[in-house]
């Protein structure tokens, strides 16, 4: 537990629900922390440190451009050798995998592989009965940038309802964010006029010379025309993956893809076609 790299302000309020707000840098961006509870600045500051360490965990385990974490691992060796998982590894694998599957291909973490096509995805092998993994070609690389901030954001809410901190925000660099009960003066939390009621808002896009990252699963190339697509859903993790896979999809599946995820996604939006 790194207390030092967390910054933090408290406000004790007279009606005992008191306002603690925190931030400190994680998974490349800024997370900011608002909770709304009765507890003190001390057990509060112990909550948002377990969030820290969950995040700085996630980090290690399968962030994509660190030589040293699991995943790197992994993409380096699985062709050679199959690789025995972390349980929580191969269940963000196997998730992922499933859900390329229900997003039509649309969300895949394989798409930055070398050579890629369509049917890279189908050189990933899992086994149930020792969690393992293996590559059955050259080049394959597995990417969870798409689907990691999400998972965070789950993680985040268990570790919240496990302090039972019913109101909070939790904002990761502007594109990943949870928003559990309500905002001290009013119901719901009021996001860029988005009204969010125990949501998560996630947002994907090309829509700057820096964030130019998501590729399309039809012909391995940049995704043009649209800038960002955002959508609000019961959970970050679906979200995570239906804001990439929409900002992906053709006009045709996008329509196929919000029927398919209605009871899930209550919000979808397209910004700059």
């Amino acid at each position: 537990m790194q207390t030092t790299t967390i910054q933090h302000l408290y406000k004790p309020s007279n009606d005992g629900n008191s306002l603690f707000y925190a931030w400190f840098l994680s998974m490349h961006t800024r997370v900011d922390i608002i909770l709304c509870s009765r507890k003190s600045e001390g057990e509060l500051l112990l909550v948002v440190n377990r969030i820290y360490d969950a995040l700085c965990r996630l980090e290690k385990m399968a962030n994509f451009y660190d030589p040293a974490s699991e995943l790197s691992v992994v993409n380096l060796t699985a062709f050679v050798s199959p690789v025995v998982l972390s349980e929580e590894l191969y269940s963000m694998i196997d998730f992922c995998l499933e859900y390329n599957s229900r997003t039509l291909g649309c969300f895949d973490v394989t798409v930055h592989s070398e050579n890629y096509n369509q049917n890279t995805i189908y050189s990933v092998h899992l086994s149930a009965g020792d969690h393992s993994i293996c590559f059955s070609q050259p080049g394959v690389t597995i990417n969870l940038s798409g689907f990691l901030k999400g998972y965070a954001l789950e993680t985040i809410r268990g570790i919240l309802n496990e302090a039972l901190i019913e109101n909070a925000l939790i904002n990761m660099g502007n594109s990943s964010i949870l928003a559990l009960g309500n905002h001290p003066v009013g119901s719901g939390w009021k996001i860029n006029d988005i009204l969010l009621h125990n949501e998560c808002l996630t947002t994907s896009g090309n829509d700057s010379p820096n964030r130019r990252h998501i590729v399309s699963p039809r012909n391995g190339k940049l995704v043009e025309g649209v800038k960002q697509i955002a959508v609000v859903t019961t959970d970050g993790s679906i979200g995570e993956i239906l804001s990439t896979g929409l900002f992906a999809a053709d006009s045709e599946q996008r329509k196929v893809l919000l029927a398919e995820f209605s009871s899930v996604l209550s919000q979808f939006f397209l910004i700059g076609c």
